[in-house]
């Protein structure tokens, strides 16, 4: 517990120190921001030593990515792992933070404001430009993290925008990313992560395949987390 404390610690001293020197290149250097992006997220699996164990398909004709959130492990596992450049959508409060909403915008991410009536309008108009310039969108259902072994309820937003432009979506699982990173205890540990991609498939209003997908990943979470202990 208390190496682990101590880790944490000094993940976060390091975190600030290497995000902006990322966000300074990111502003300097934009016709390279996702080929700096990597760099940092290459450099953080090392430090980490975190193992990565996948099991199906990475798709990446994919436009859309949905996947459940535990951690910031998250995100540096799937930049990690793709070779895309991804379009993230986070929510405005991550994008005001002093240093940090810089990485928002210096590589151009997509923030919406889940408390304004217009925030759904600002997502659509926003990820179709970042899909006009070939990035696909990647969002977390739940809309936050969950702290549970539990997946949180997913929120419409995801599913309305995958049949507005009728995207090729990719479900992904993530496993045992809150146990290496845990913010809220802001403790930190060695281990294997665990991803898990399902099926893609292109988004249609004349099917349900939202819900489909929840209870799928649900039911997949549910069976996995006997394994993992997140």
């Amino acid at each position: 517990m208390i190496l682990a404390k101590i880790k944490g610690i000094i993940l976060a001293i390091q975190f600030t120190i290497t995000v902006s020197i990322t966000i300074v290149a990111m502003y300097i250097f934009k016709n390279h921001v996702h080929k700096i992006i990597k760099i940092w997220m290459k450099i953080q699996i090392n430090i980490l030593r975190i193992k990565i164990e996948t099991i199906g398909k990475k798709d990446e004709t994919c436009d859309l990515i949905l996947i459940n959130h535990k951690s910031l492990l998250d995100i540096i596992i799937v930049e990690h792992l793709h070779n895309r450049h991804i379009a993230w959508v986070a929510k405005k409060e991550i994008s005001n933070l002093f240093l940090f909403g810089h990485v928002i915008k210096a590589s151009n991410m997509i923030s919406v404001n889940r408390q304004n009536k217009s925030g759904l309008m600002s997502l659509l108009k926003d990820a179709k430009d970042r899909l006009d310039k070939k990035r696909p969108i990647a969002m977390f259902p739940e809309g936050t993290r969950s702290y549970n072994n539990k997946l949180l309820p997913f929120k419409a937003g995801a599913k309305i925008l995958a049949n507005k432009y009728e995207l090729k979506v990719q479900p992904v699982i993530i496993l045992n990313t809150q146990n290496i990173i845990n913010s809220k205890t802001l403790e930190v540990r060695s281990g294997i992560v665990k991803i898990i991609y399902l099926e893609s498939f292109k988004a249609s209003k004349k099917t349900k395949w939202f819900e489909e997908m929840e209870t799928n990943m649900n039911k997949i979470y549910d069976d996995e987390i006997k394994i993992y202990d997140t």
